[in-house]
């Protein structure tokens, strides 16, 4: 049972974050801490934040993650389709 607990404790961390990122897909900018502005160093005037274009949120790790494996399963399914179409109207037209 000892031996088993870091990967229940992994386990448990891993689905944890799946949630959270799932539930609230955008974490406050670290940058300007969900201001949307950050002051400049010389004049101390506001600027829009560089990071999140002024507006205070930035998508989490785990969500873009997920996003970007989602994008590329979705690419192969519909070039896998496309694929399938075009051995199919080759095939028509052989006929």
């Amino acid at each position: 049972m000892i031996t088993a607990l870091p990967f229940i404790v992994a386990a448990v961390v891993t689905l944890g974050y799946a949630w959270l990122c799932w539930l609230r897909p955008f974490r406050p900018c670290p940058m300007c801490k969900g201001q949307g502005w950050k002051s400049t160093r010389i004049l101390r005037r506001p600027k829009t934040c560089r990071l999140c274009g002024g507006d205070g949120w930035r998508l989490r790790l785990g969500r873009r993650l997920f996003n970007h494996l989602r994008r590329t399963r979705l690419a192969a399914v519909r070039s896998e389709t496309t694929l399938t179409r075009t051995i199919n109207r080759a095939k028509e037209g052989t006929r």
